[in-house]
């Protein structure tokens, strides 16, 4: 058996402050199209994100297949950390934790007595 997942798929939807939330029937009709077309959306791996603060209500928790979809304040999407106050503080955060960790692994190889051209390729 041959299984085919939906890849780096983002739904968007721009509400006005009284507006009602769609995104179910969006969600809805994303299963719809991945079943016909013999796919699978991951509802584990599906996350939903409110960029807003100035929503007085929270829209109803959308679900997926029976599932209700997790809902996260930060997301990545394409490499990018997405907070949903739209700052940068989680994606700098994360990119000076990874600078870190090479630093300090071309560290060890320089006391471990890694040459030059060595410490250059890692």
């Amino acid at each position: 058996m041959t299984h085919k997942y939906v890849d780096d798929t983002t739904l968007t939807e721009f509400m006005s402050k009284s507006g009602v939330s769609c995104m179910q029937a969006h969600v809805d009709e994303l299963v719809q199209q991945s079943t016909d077309t013999v796919m699978i959306v991951n509802a584990r791996k599906t996350k939903e994100m409110l960029i807003d603060a100035t929503i007085s209500k929270d829209p109803p928790m959308v679900t997926l297949s029976g599932a209700v979809i997790d809902r996260v304040v930060t997301f990545k999407l394409l490499g990018v950390n997405v907070a949903s106050d739209l700052k940068w503080n989680t994606h700098i955060e994360a990119i000076s934790r990874k600078v870190a960790s090479r630093l300090y692994f071309l560290k060890q190889l320089k006391r471990a007595g890694a040459g030059l051209n060595d410490l250059l390729n890692f």
